[in-house]
């Protein structure tokens, strides 16, 4: 039998039962819909990022746990304590990361600060030396927070000008003095440059202590609340993220979206499973009129294949036009990629052969007698 034959037969044999034909197409378009949109929705967040940092004039990426709000990248409500000081370190260290220039590890949090009569609360940030380049923090007067006060839970602070004024007044000279942070003595040892801002963006209002003060003398934490990254350019920001996201997925052990492709593909084995079933009779009739099992094995890859291709690209066209509905809603850049679209369309024919071969196999070992009579 030619080719051509088995692939006409393939689609009429697929259209004589429309339902079956949906159902066992439904898991793929799902699965290919759901990440070509993820894709697209990721990519116009990322560009999106981007752009917000870009205008900023800095290289600057900034991760934060999946379900906390913070930083340039914002996730859904509540807190989280997924990363941690050695995903930092990874990020730093690891091989596969080449498009990072430096990565400040940082926890954050608000407490009530007192020194003689005055107080107020404000936001402590735990960190390292590399958040003053990371995030272009100059100090004004005296020094910032140094590797010896990371390595020795040290506890000295560097006060933002807003907290400056705030316990000891305008154009105060607090360095040497002592201010209580949840009714711990710190030591003041610097004084930042104002940034400005306002309200809880105010950079002007943050007192810098060791990260390693901040996580377990004054907070009791081992979880970061975000990391900063500084890309090795603007150009490379994008790569940067990609590498950094693969990392930390494979870290974490997260999920990935394609695993609703093999979810899809089980879908696929199951349809054509019970198409074997059904088409006993069929079968046994082709193998006694002399159909070697290469066709019959072809027959049933080719019905597979056109199930998830045409499954995979019913999928593509859901999916983009979902991610664009979805962009324009919550204000995102639409971005689509190419490779993106073909990945998913290629990886729904891997799927196809590869859940499509058991049943095939299956059908073309069945005995011709044994199928003719089969009721």
């Amino acid at each position: 039998m030619e080719y051509q034959e088995i692939v006409e037969e393939a689609f009429a044999t697929l259209s004589l039962n429309k339902l079956r034909t949906g159902l066992a197409m439904l898991g793929i378009i799902i699965g290919i819909g759901s990440v070509i949109a993820l894709m697209a929705l990721g990519q116009g967040s990322q560009k999106a990022v981007a752009n917000q940092i870009q205008s900023l004039g800095a290289n600057l990426l900034t991760i934060s746990p999946a379900s906390q709000r913070g930083g340039f990248v914002q996730g859904g409500a509540g807190s989280a304590s997924t990363l941690t000081y050695a995903d930092a370190l990874a990020i730093e260290n690891s091989s596969e990361i080449v498009n990072v220039e430096r990565v400040s590890p940082e926890f954050s949090r608000r407490a009530q600060v007192t020194t003689g009569g005055k107080n107020t609360n404000t936001q402590i940030a735990g960190v390292t030396p590399n958040y003053s380049v990371v995030r272009k923090v100059e100090v004004s007067a005296g020094n910032f927070i140094t590797d010896r006060d990371v390595s020795s839970q040290t506890k000295v602070a560097v006060l933002g000008p807003q907290v400056v004024s705030d316990l000891f007044g305008d154009n105060a000279t607090p360095i040497g003095q002592s201010i209580r942070i949840q009714g711990q003595s710190f030591r003041v040892v610097g004084v930042t440059v104002s940034k400005g801002g306002s309200g809880f963006q105010n950079q002007d209002d943050v007192i810098y202590i060791p990260l390693t003060t901040a996580q377990k003398s004054l907070f009791g934490s081992t979880s970061l609340s975000s990391i900063s990254v500084e890309a090795k350019s603007e150009d490379v920001m994008v790569a940067a993220q990609d590498e950094i996201g693969y990392l930390l997925l494979s870290r974490h052990k997260l999920s990935d979206p394609a695993i609703s492709l093999i979810v899809g593909g089980i879908g696929i084995m199951n349809i054509m499973l019970v198409t074997v079933t059904e088409r006993t009779r069929e079968i046994g009739l082709r193998k006694a009129l002399g159909a070697k099992k290469a066709v019959i094995i072809t027959q049933f890859l080719v019905e597979a294949i056109i199930l998830t291709l045409v499954g995979g690209l019913v999928g593509m066209v859901l999916g983009i036009g979902a991610s664009y509905i979805i962009a324009k809603i919550i204000s995102l850049p639409f971005a689509i990629s190419l490779i993106s679209i073909v990945l998913a369309v290629t990886v729904s024919g891997g799927i196809g052969i590869a859940f499509g071969f058991y049943p095939a196999k299956k059908a073309s070992n069945l005995q011709p007698i044994e199928a003719l009579r089969y009721e």
